[in-house]
């Protein structure tokens, strides 16, 4: 059985130390508790180097700016901060979690004075489906929230507000046995899976959806650019649900920082037969982040 999450060994960096993994806690009256002004970032280290870091380190500053605070630690120091905790852990291919957050000095709705919490953790965590199946794909629902309009809730934010419908969504595709959901915007265009994003392919052509009211993900613009190495066309546009329905596609795959590359073998009733694109994608992002793991110098394991 995995191990709670907060009862683990190991140091996480919080507030410019390290600190015992089950010492690293919060007040709970913490303002990002009670009103979801907390941002964060997720990342993937292998071969103990964390993939594309100054780009996620670049985003959580730009979350934290939306959110209307200035994280207390420059670019710099938090990318070191990253790297320290993968390699004080002992760790090689791990997820990397930087989070920060108001703290408890106010509680109510308006916090501008309370303080900037940061912390980053980092733990041992493989591929989130089973590698000799994920080829098969996997299967999603239809979600019933849909993602909002971007003049009501910074949509660019990595927020913690903004995964509420995620896990909703998520929660309830699971009990229905589907691994995850396809959520569309408030237009009823395709928008993401719960924590991914989407990808389509016709007739040889790549299609994703228009990041308008999504996070345009640091693993969606490196699949891009791997299809532009392979002269693959990939046309970013407004994808109304219908097509889906109507079998407009032949593949169907997902990016993102946990699930990397992951085919998707159907949306409710609907199947996606072929698997040509993906499996290249998948690949090729493989091979991508293993080349960059392996040109760096590994992180030391601590014992």
């Amino acid at each position: 059985m995995t191990p709670a999450f907060d009862d683990r060994d190991g140091v996480i960096w919080m507030d410019g130390e390290l600190k015992p993994w089950r010492e690293a806690n919060v007040h709970v009256l913490t303002h990002g508790l009670h009103y979801a002004s907390s941002i964060f970032e997720g990342e993937r280290a292998y071969n103990g180097v964390i993939f594309k870091l100054r780009e996620h380190t670049e985003r959580l500053f730009a979350s934290a700016r939306l959110l209307g605070f200035e994280i207390p630690y420059t670019v710099e120091e938090i990318d070191a901060a990253c790297d320290r905790v993968v390699s004080e852990n002992g760790l090689v291919d791990a997820y990397v979690r930087p989070v920060a957050w108001r703290g408890s000095e106010m509680m109510a709705v308006s916090a501008q004075h309370a303080t900037i919490h940061v912390a980053i953790a980092a733990w041992a965590w493989p591929s989130m489906y089973d590698p000799a199946e994920k080829l098969k794909g996997i299967r999603l629902a239809w979600a019933e929230w849909k993602r909002p309009n971007p003049e009501t809730i910074p949509v660019k934010a990595k927020a913690a507000g903004l995964y509420m419908i995620c896990t909703l969504s998520k929660h309830a595709a699971e009990a229905k046995g589907f691994h995850d959901a396809l959520m569309l915007d408030w237009r009823g265009y395709v928008a993401e899976a719960t924590g991914a994003n989407i990808f389509f392919v016709r007739d040889g052509e790549i299609h994703t959806p228009i990041t308008d009211c999504t996070l345009d993900g640091i693993t969606r613009r490196t699949v891009i650019d791997l299809a532009a190495a392979r002269q693959l066309k990939v046309i970013e546009r407004h994808i109304d649900g219908s097509e889906i329905v109507d079998g407009a596609f032949a593949e169907c795959f997902l990016t993102g920082t946990a699930a990397e590359v992951t085919p998707v073998a159907s949306i409710g009733e609907v199947t996606f037969p072929e698997r040509t694109i993906s499996q290249a994608m998948m690949e090729d992002y493989a091979a991508l982040v293993r080349k960059a793991g392996a040109a760096a110098t590994p992180a030391p394991v601590v014992a």
